[in-house]
């Protein structure tokens, strides 16, 4: 594949608006001339090798962060917003969506925040019987959808928590993640109990007792007891990254508040540094990681998503998990590849599959409609409630990776990688899916003419043009 020419005017006006330079005085620095930066702000020419040389050498600037994913990730979900029907036959070119996603995020991010309003308010007169007399019937994003936008934009890394939480289990020492886990909140005057209970986890505040669900699996007992300890003696760190997040409502913010939660608990059972060189020393073997490590295969999954620090990035992942009606829970991608913000995953995608194997790992070649070509790797991860009739909650996730990385996946080994006709032919979501012979389409695609001919039916009752 071409080498891709990097075009990156947001984020060097972000840099040089937070140095507070001019653009005469950032253009000295950088080596350039003010027409030759002003021409790279505005994407009319590709940052240069030596402007890549200079941000690092002058500023200390990661020039990693020069390419990340935000351009593409809005570009995603410009495509499938404008795959709606509202828009009929407006949907601007690709090329447009991304010189918008480029030159102008903000305004980008605006149109997704409306679309995401129209929808929801298009919904809610759906159920006008349902919404009629309720004082929430407004129209504003939902605190879910809010809440994992935020993750979303923030590459599923969160810095000052995630070096807070390697900072904590740094002095767990050979005592174990989970022992000093136990010292913490004891030496806190918090007595810890393990019975039998519908709940994982329950702390009574007036009490100072936590009660951890002797049902539960040991790594999800010892995550808990780090989330406990997130809430406790990190809530000033956390109300502060919330601070900055500037969520919309109060539901919004204390959803937030869990996923840091949740976050600082991951990174302290697997963190960074020990992490990224365990995983890099397995070849992101699963199963040796979370053995190591003590966390399940989810939360091994979930955390390799989230190694991208500046200057010891990881391998960039996709990670995602859907529940049997293939709705995406949980999403996130560091890679290209974007997942759908409403609705499922591409049935043909091995995720899917995952289900009818249980306890089993399914490897895929999958190729983008872009062309890009990824492995994809899937398992159910069943949750059982411990007891008999108790449901049993069942999800399959998905990690993977540009095959490009694969020779650093024990899972790639003794795959035909250079076989143009091993890669899975898969897409994001129908209405922005440009293939035109795919067998699974449910809807035709937004930015090709359809021919009907009442005398022919082939794998569609329409054909693609």
């Amino acid at each position: 594949m071409a080498t891709q020419k990097l075009y990156a005017g947001a984020k060097l006006r972000e840099t040089r608006t937070r140095l507070a330079l001019t653009q005469k005085e950032f253009a000295a620095k950088l080596g350039v001339s003010l027409p030759y930066l002003n021409q790279m702000e505005n994407n009319n020419r590709p940052v240069s090798t030596t402007v890549v040389l200079a941000l690092a050498q002058e500023f200390g600037f990661d020039v990693t962060e020069l390419s990340t994913g935000d351009s593409e990730r809005l570009v995603s979900d410009m495509r499938e917003a404008m795959a709606d029907p509202v828009f009929a036959d407006a949907s601007p070119p690709l090329a447009d969506l991304r010189l918008t996603a480029s030159n102008a995020p903000a305004l980008a991010r605006a149109f997704l925040d409306l679309h995401r309003a129209y929808r929801q308010t298009h919904e809610r007169l759906a159920s006008l019987d349902e919404a009629l007399g309720r004082e929430d019937s407004r129209t504003q994003p939902s605190p879910w959808d809010e809440v994992r936008d935020f993750f979303h934009y923030c590459d599923n890394y969160i810095d000052a928590v995630d070096r807070a939480a390697e900072h904590f289990a740094q002095g767990a020492g050979e005592q174990g993640i989970r022992t000093h886990a136990m010292h913490t909140l004891r030496a806190a005057g918090i007595t810890v109990k393990s019975q039998a209970c519908d709940t994982t986890r329950f702390f009574d505040r007036e009490s100072r007792i936590l009660i951890l669900s002797n049902r539960a699996a040991p790594e999800t007992q010892t995550f808990q007891l780090l989330l406990q300890i997130a809430l406790l003696h990190q809530d000033k760190l956390l109300e502060a990254t919330l601070d900055l997040a500037r969520f919309q409502t109060e539901e919004a913010r204390s959803i937030a508040k869990i996923g840091l939660a949740n976050y600082f608990a991951g990174a302290s059972l697997m963190p960074y540094g020990a992490f990224l060189a365990a995983a890099q020393a397995t070849r992101h073997d699963l199963e040796l990681l979370a053995h190591q490590f003590g966390a399940s295969i989810e939360q091994v999954a979930h955390r390799l998503s989230t190694l991208q620090r500046p200057s010891a990035k990881g391998i960039p992942f996709f990670f995602v998990r859907v529940d049997q009606a293939g709705t995406i829970t949980k999403r996130h991608s560091a890679t290209r590849l974007q997942f759908a913000r409403f609705g499922g995953a591409c049935p043909l995608w091995n995720v899917h599959q995952a289900f009818e194997t249980p306890g089993r790992f399914l490897r895929q070649l999958a190729e983008t409609p872009d062309g890009v070509r990824y492995i994809s790797l899937a398992r159910d991860v069943s949750k059982p409630a411990g007891s008999f009739g108790a449901p049993v909650r069942r999800f399959a996730i998905s990690l993977g990776c540009e095959v490009r990385h694969a020779h650093d996946l024990v899972y790639a080994d003794d795959l035909d990688l250079t076989n143009p006709k091993a890669y899975e032919p898969i897409g994001i979501s129908c209405r922005i899916c440009e293939r035109k012979d795919c067998h699974q389409r449910s809807v035709p695609p937004l930015e090709r003419r359809l021919t009907i001919d009442a005398n022919e039916r082939g794998l569609l009752p329409y054909r693609v043009d």
